[in-house]
């Protein structure tokens, strides 16, 4: 008798992302906003990343601590993101190696003050740490707060 697909046409790693986002829920719930247990949070899910990832967690965290220091450290889906003052993700970064894609994503949430008329991106391919990634990122981050 064949197995029935109870995943609702999830992935293996989508399925494993659900299940990290209501634990992740649960411990924010016992946390509250706490702002070191979130830093530890995301401290951990970056030193949990492969090393091409790693390296772009860490400059997205490095942004995100000098531009916008009021913004909250979360985890995201066990990915780590940046959230407001209400609790809602701002911005985060999706690992390439986590869902198998070519590269990794900076996303921002609904939340971020990105609009430019009818259309803007939210969302963001980076393959490397530059000097002129930084930059946009930098940018993007502070509009994204203003």
């Amino acid at each position: 008798m064949a197995e029935t697909d109870t995943s609702g046409g999830l992935s293996k790693e989508e399925r494993d992302a659900v299940k990290q986002r209501a634990k992740e829920l649960r411990e924010q719930e016992k946390a509250g906003k706490n702002r070191a247990a979130g830093e530890k949070a995301v401290l951990e899910a970056i030193a949990e990343l492969e090393p091409d990832d790693k390296v772009l967690a860490e400059g997205l965290h490095k942004v995100v601590t000098e531009v916008a220091p009021d913004l909250v450290p979360k985890t995201y889906y066990g990915m780590p993101g940046y959230a407001n003052a209400e609790g809602k993700m701002l911005v985060f970064i999706q690992p390439a190696k986590k869902f198998k894609t070519r590269y990794a994503t900076i996303g921002f949430e609904d939340k971020a003050d990105l609009d430019d008329g009818d259309l803007w991106p939210v969302g963001f391919a980076v393959l490397s740490w530059t000097p002129a990634v930084e930059q946009k990122v930098t940018e993007l981050v502070r509009r994204a707060v203003d």
